[in-house]
């Protein structure tokens, strides 16, 4: 926990030291250099740097600090994109999935366990929309009726 701490830390520092605005473009130059693009939330939170800085060290202390496996995490990241139905983040996030050794059974794997999952998540709402509001009506509408 040290190592991490110590990486916060730098990054304040370099926050304090170049100013917002050059952090953001450093950080920006290398999210692109990393991934090989820069994600559309990024590139609007830029037009704000505060905003971007603030989001990028969150984004570091979560993912620095994971006892997950790199690649887990983006591949984790990958399915909430598809269950979300997030074309862009999925892709963003399977592009690191792969450049952090993902294959290509993982990335199907975890398409198909998102996809499980999304279609549970809806089909568990519903149900329990119709419990609560459909049957609970019900005998509302049999009154008075003989």
């Amino acid at each position: 926990m040290h190592k991490e701490l110590e990486e916060f830390e730098k990054n304040l520092n370099q926050i304090l030291e170049k100013g917002v605005d050059v952090t953001a473009e450093k950080w920006m130059a290398a999210i692109e250099e990393e991934y090989g693009k820069t994600p559309l939330i990024f590139k609007r939170m830029a037009e704000r740097p505060d905003v971007l800085i603030s989001h990028l060290l969150y984004k570091g202390a979560v993912t620095t600090t994971s006892s997950l496996d790199p690649k887990y995490v983006e591949l984790i990241s990958m399915a909430v994109g598809a269950a979300l139905r997030c074309q862009h983040c999925t892709a963003y996030h399977m592009q690191a999935a792969l450049k952090k050794g993902a294959s290509r059974e993982e990335i199907l794997e975890v398409v198909l366990i998102s996809g499980l999952i999304s279609n549970s998540s809806v089909l568990a709402n519903a149900y329990r929309i119709i419990d609560e509001k459909l049957l609970k009506c019900l005998p509302c509408t049999n009154e008075g009726v003989e």
